[in-house]
């Protein structure tokens, strides 16, 4: 993966939290890390925005029914210990 600098301001207090806990060594490493867990975390909750809702209770009475997610679920898994 190519790289590129960036300058970006920091507050003095949590540079001084990330050097005591990875070093000043690290800081790219772990900024780049926590950058890409929290942009994963954005993607996940604008996926589940655009879909909210489109989940229709009445399309699947089934689940609707005490136990019926359980019931739908352990029935998934058996099909798909059938097939191997």
């Amino acid at each position: 993966m190519s790289q590129q600098r960036a300058h970006v301001i920091i507050p003095t207090v949590v540079l001084h939290q990330i050097d005591s806990v990875v070093g000043q060594r690290k800081r790219s490493q772990f900024l780049t890390a926590a950058a890409e867990k929290e942009l994963m975390r954005l993607k996940q909750l604008a996926a589940l925005k655009k879909y909210a809702g489109s989940w229709a209770k009445k399309s699947h009475p089934e689940l609707e029914k005490k136990g019926g997610s359980a019931r739908f679920v352990r029935q998934l898994r058996r099909e798909s210990d059938r097939r191997l």
